[in-house]
C-alpha cells in the first residue's frame, strides 16, 4: 500500500535519485558515458611523462674584436640588470667570452613557454640602444623541452665495417627528410654523423720553401668559399641581366687550383704546398658505437653507426607518432639492406607509454573486479553488480572531461585513477548499503519500492556529500605544489577531485535506478513484524 503522503527528498542526492528513478532517459545516459569514455581513453594523446612547462631563452650577441673583460662590462651586467625586470624570471646566467655574450634567462617552472620568450625579445629590442657600436644583431634561442627531448631514436649502421662512412649519412639524411614531413613531428636530427669534406693536409716543409703562413692558406681557402660575384641589375638598354654563378667548388681539382699567393713572379697554387683529398669531416673526433642482440642473446661486435632522433610537438599522441615514423621506416628497410645498411630502433617512448597504459589499464578494471568480488560476500551479487557498474562510468565522466582540457594519458594521470578507485566506490556503497538496510528494516514491506529508493538515498546525501567535499580538500594543496613536483604531479589534483565528484552524481543517479530493477524485498518481511 502507497504511503498516503509521498516522501519529498531534502538533499540533493534524494532529488537527483528521485528525477532519474524512472525516466526513460537514465539507461541513454549510462550508456552515453561509457561511450564518451571509450572515446576519450581511444583519442587522447599517451606518452609516458605528463607535460612539464619549462620556460626560458638564450641571448647570444657578438662583439668582434672585444676581450671577455670587454664583453662582461658592455654587454653582460647591463643585459643582466634589465632582464631581471622581466616578471617571471628566476635566474640569469651571463657569460662573457672574448668576442661574445651568452645570457641564459630562466622562468619560473610553469611559466606559459611563449609568453616569456615573448618578454625576452620585447625587453632585449627594448634595450637595443644600450648595446656598444659594432655589436651585432642578437640571436635569441628559446628553450623548448618539448623539441630538445626525442621521442624515437634510430640507429643505423653498415654491415661491411669498410663502407664509406659518409655513405652511411647520405642514407641516413634522406630519409631524416621524409621523417621530419610526418604529421607532428617537430624535429629531427642526426648524431655521429660523418659528413662530406674537402680535406687539405698542408706540407710545413713547402710551405716555408714558399715563404707562406698557414694564416695565408686558411685566408685564401675561406675568400674561395664566400666570394660571390656582383650581380648588376642594370645595363645601357636597361635590359634585365640574370647571372648564373656554378658552385665554386665541384671536385678535388677546383681545390687545388686555389691560388694562394704569388712568388718570383708566378702564382702559387693550393695543390703546390698541399694535399687536397674528398673525404669525411676528419676534424669530428666524436663517433657512436652500437652492438646488436640476435636471436641466441649474444650481441656483435661494435659496430659505427649514426643516429636519427625524432621529436614530437607538445600535446601529441607519442604512440601516433612512433607509429608512423617505424612505418616511414619500413618503407626503405630493404632498399638500404640490398646496400648494406641495417638499423636498430634504441629508443620508443610512444611504445613504452602505450605499454605503461595498457598495463595500468588492465591493473584497473583488475581492481575493479576484485572490488566486485569482494562485495559479493558482503553485500550480495546483485548489490555488486550495481556499485561495479558505477567504476567505469565514473570513470568515464573522468577521462572525458581530462580530455576536454588537453590532458594526456600518462603514467601520472593513471596513477590518479587508481589512487581514486577506492574512493569511487565510498559513494555508490553507502547508497547501496543503506537501500539494503532500507529493505530489510521493519515495516519496508508496507512502503512504496520506489519511495524507498529515494528515501534510503536522501538519508546518506548530506553525510556522503561532506565526507566526498572533506577527500577533495585534502587533494587542493598538491595543485599549489610549484617547481619540477608541481608540474609532475599536476594531474593528482586535476583529475582526483573530477572523480570523486562524478562518484557522487554517478551514485546518487544510477544506484537508485539500479537497484529498483535489480533488487527485491524480503520474503519474511510481512504482516507479523
Amino acid at each position: 500500500m502507497h504511503l498516503p503522503h509521498p516522501f519529498q527528498p531534502k538533499d540533493s542526492a534524494g532529488k537527483l535519485a528521485k528525477g532519474f528513478l524512472r525516466n526513460p532517459l537514465t539507461p541513454i545516459l549510462g550508456i552515453f558515458l561509457l561511450v564518451i569514455g571509450y572515446m576519450a581513453l581511444m583519442m587522447m594523446p599517451r606518452e609516458e611523462n605528463p607535460q612539464m612547462v619549462v620556460s626560458g631563452s638564450t641571448v647570444i650577441i657578438a662583439l668582434p674584436g672585444a676581450t671577455a673583460n670587454e664583453v662582461e662590462n658592455v654587454i653582460v651586467k647591463p643585459l643582466e640588470r634589465k632582464l631581471k625586470e622581466v616578471k617571471g624570471i628566476e635566474h640569469i646566467y651571463g657569460m662573457a667570452m672574448d668576442n661574445v655574450a651568452v645570457i641564459n634567462a630562466a622562468f619560473f617552472i610553469g611559466e606559459a613557454k611563449e609568453g616569456s620568450n615573448l618578454k625576452i625579445y620585447d625587453k632585449i629590442m627594448q634595450n637595443m640602444s644600450i648595446l656598444p657600436q659594432g655589436a651585432m644583431q642578437p640571436i635569441i634561442k628559446p628553450l623548448d623541452i618539448d623539441v630538445d627531448i626525442p621521442i624515437v631514436s634510430v640507429a643505423f649502421y653498415a654491415n661491411d665495417p669498410k663502407m664509406d662512412p659518409t655513405t652511411l649519412y647520405d642514407h641516413v639524411k634522406e630519409i631524416q627528410h621524409h621523417i621530419n614531413g610526418l604529421p607532428n613531428v617537430a624535429v629531427t636530427d642526426i648524431k655521429g654523423a660523418k659528413k662530406h669534406q674537402y680535406n687539405v693536409q698542408v706540407d710545413v716543409n713547402r710551405l716555408a720553401g714558399y715563404n707562406l703562413s698557414l694564416g695565408q692558406i686558411v685566408q685564401a681557402t675561406q675568400a674561395l668559399a664566400y666570394n660571390v660575384p656582383e650581380i648588376k641589375g642594370k645595363t645601357k638598354n636597361n635590359e634585365i641581366v640574370m647571372i648564373g654563378v656554378r658552385n665554386a667548388i665541384d671536385s678535388v681539382e677546383d681545390v687545388g687550383n686555389i691560388i694562394v699567393a704569388q712568388y718570383m713572379g708566378s702564382v702559387i697554387h693550393l695543390r703546390d704546398v698541399a694535399t687536397v683529398t674528398a673525404g669525411e669531416d676528419i676534424q669530428n673526433f666524436k663517433s657512436a658505437l652500437v652492438s646488436i642482440k640476435n636471436d641466441q642473446g649474444k650481441f656483435s661486435p661494435l659496430k659505427d653507426q649514426v643516429t636519427l632522433t625524432v621529436s614530437k610537438l607538445q600535446g601529441t599522441n607519442a604512440v601516433n607518432i612512433s607509429e608512423a615514423v617505424k612505418e616511414e621506416l619500413a618503407k626503405y628497410k630493404d632498399q638500404m639492406a640490398a646496400e648494406g645498411i641495417n638499423y636498430v630502433i634504441t629508443r620508443n617512448d610512444g611504445e613504452r607509454a602505450n605499454e605503461a597504459v595498457n598495463e595500468l589499464v588492465f591493473h584497473l578494471m583488475l581492481s575493479i573486479v576484485i572490488i566486485a568480488i569482494l562485495l559479493v560476500f558482503v553485500l550480495g551479487w546483485r548489490e555488486s553488480l550495481i556499485v561495479t557498474f558505477t567504476v567505469p562510468a565514473i570513470l568515464a565522466i573522468t577521462l572525458f572531461i581530462a580530455y576536454m582540457t588537453g590532458q594526456t594519458i600518462n603514467r601520472i594521470t593513471l596513477f590518479a585513477f587508481l589512487l581514486s578507485l577506492g574512493l569511487l566506490v565510498d559513494a555508490a556503497i553507502i547508497v547501496i548499503e543503506n537501500i539494503h538496510r532500507h529493505l530489510h528494516a521493519p515495516g519496508a514491506a508496507e512502503k512504496d519500492f520506489d519511495e524507498l529508493m529515494i528515501e534510503a538515498t536522501d538519508e546518506i546525501g548530506a553525510p556522503t556529500n561532506i565526507a566526498t567535499l572533506a577527500i577533495i580538500l585534502t587533494m587542493v594543496p598538491m595543485a599549489f605544489v610549484g617547481q619540477m613536483m608541481g608540474q609532475f604531479m599536476k594531474p593528482i589534483p586535476a583529475n582526483v577531485p573530477v572523480a570523486l565528484v562524478a562518484s557522487l552524481f554517478v551514485a546518487y543517479i544510477f544506484t537508485p535506478y539500479l537497484a529498483v530493477r535489480l533488487l527485491k524485498k524480503p520474503d519474511h518481511h510481512g504482516d507479523h513484524h
